[in-house]
């Protein structure tokens, strides 16, 4: 880390002694006060709910301006990524810092090609799931479960381990995905077949049967695939941090990313996607794009407690730079398939208008986000609903074993563990339960 010029002085009204706290600047984005003598020289924590104003860690990987509405992996901007590379290319550029030359890609598609099956006991293991279990219940399981099977890469002080434990995963995952969706459907499980893409592959996965043969339509295939690239990876968001803190621990990689995987499951993160498909769906019932406008007055509504989904974001203030990319891919598949009068989708075009042109929204920069375009994309490939956040877990695996690896590698880490402001009852002494 870099220190700043300037220094923080850190006074007390009680008369207690001031502390200096050194600055730490990073190559872009805000400057941090480095706490960690804190406690020791004063006694005393910093309270923080949702770790808003607190840097947990440093890196390298990627770096969001939420106001200017930029995210970059490894200083690459994703709107250059998204069109010029496909999501191998990404991959290899998060875990190893730099693009692939055309050999070097060759090699890693290899790899991750070669490592796709998965031991057949999982067709065991997914038979102990109810068959209408929800898909991000059954990979929790399935992650977690890789642990058993692949004993030579559970060590996660070990960069090899790592290193073979990372294929497997980035590898694994769209046959893990497909399988808990046949599993759902009742259909066969559908073998990985070497001679296609990354996305290809997945999607013959999803949708092919033993009784006919299935061919990819290349204009979804890259759709999946940008899907698969804008989700990669996203600084240190909930899921990203919960992997970072279960790794602290030196679990091994598998049980850290299943981590990952539980708590991208949840509607204010991973789920924002399915949730947005759910308020379309509620919409539609309503009566559809007649009855549009009364679903925004409850919006705008504070007392009526319904909330646009798909729309706006934590971080950013500014229009969401991989919504920008994911509108076009919307649209490119709605042509493809011809689905621009599916009611649902005229519905969400609809929305989308108001959303971009309405004051209400525009002011409070209430834009599409990445999640609106991406649940309607998935939709009209015919991916159902539930399945949604299966497919952000599998598209970020990557980043959480890049943040992983870096936090395993970082000589200051430490076993996560943070500190309370506790406002409950003080010591007290326990009475015989007959006087109570």
């Amino acid at each position: 880390m870099t220190p700043s010029d300037v220094k923080a002085t850190l006074s007390f009204s009680d008369g207690s002694p001031q502390m200096e706290l050194p600055l730490y600047k990073g190559t872009i984005g805000p400057d941090v006060i480095d706490i960690r003598k804190l406690y020791a020289q004063t006694g005393k924590f910093t309270y923080d709910p949702g770790f808003l104003s607190t840097a947990s860690c440093n890196s390298t990987i990627t770096y969001i301006d939420g106001d200017k509405g930029e995210l970059l992996y490894r200083g690459y901007p994703i709107e250059q990524l998204a069109v010029n590379c496909d999501y191998l290319e990404t991959c290899y550029l998060l875990l190893y810092g730099e693009l692939p030359t055309p050999s070097q890609k060759e090699e890693f598609v290899s790899r991750v090609t070669n490592h796709t099956m998965v031991n057949e006991q999982m067709q065991f293991f997914l038979r102990g799931f109810r068959r209408d279990a929800h898909p991000m219940a059954v990979m929790t399981g399935l992650v977690g479960a890789l642990s058993a099977f692949y004993h030579d890469s559970t060590d996660i002080n070990n960069p090899e381990h790592r290193e073979i434990a990372a294929i497997r995963l980035i590898a694994k995952m769209p046959t893990l995905v497909a399988m808990a969706y046949k599993y759902t459907i009742g259909q066969p499980y559908i073998y990985p077949k070497n001679d296609l893409s990354y996305a290809g592959n997945f999607m013959r996965m999803m949708f092919a049967t033993p009784c006919e043969d299935y061919k990819p339509n290349e204009v979804l295939v890259r759709a999946m695939d940008r899907i698969f690239t804008l989700h990669a990876d996203h600084e240190q968001n909930a899921s990203t941090s919960t992997v970072r803190l279960c790794g602290s621990s030196g679990t091994n990689p598998f049980a850290a990313i299943a981590a990952g995987v539980a708590c991208l499951w949840g509607p204010a993160h991973g789920g924002a996607n399915e949730a947005c498909l759910n308020m379309l769906n509620d919409i539609q019932q309503m009566g559809g794009v007649a009855k549009i406008g009364d679903f925004i007055k409850q919006v705008k509504d504070k007392s009526s407690n319904v909330k646009l989904m798909g729309f706006g974001h934590r971080v950013y203030k500014n229009y969401d730079p991989r919504a920008k990319l994911m509108r076009e891919t919307c649209h490119e598949v709605l042509n493809e398939l011809g689905l621009h009068d599916d009611p649902l989708f005229k519905l969400a075009m609809e929305l989308e208008k108001i959303a971009l042109e309405d004051e209400y929204f525009v002011a409070r920069k209430l834009y599409p986000n990445v999640d609106f375009y991406s649940g309607i994309v998935q939709r009209a490939i015919g991916i159902p609903v539930p399945l949604f956040t299966a497919i952000f877990a599998l598209a970020r695996t990557v980043g959480w074993i890049a943040q992983l690896n870096e936090m395993i590698g970082d000589p200051e880490y430490k076993i996560g563990r943070p500190r309370q402001l506790f406002v409950g009852a003080t010591k007290r002494d326990v009475k015989p339960i007959a006087q109570r």
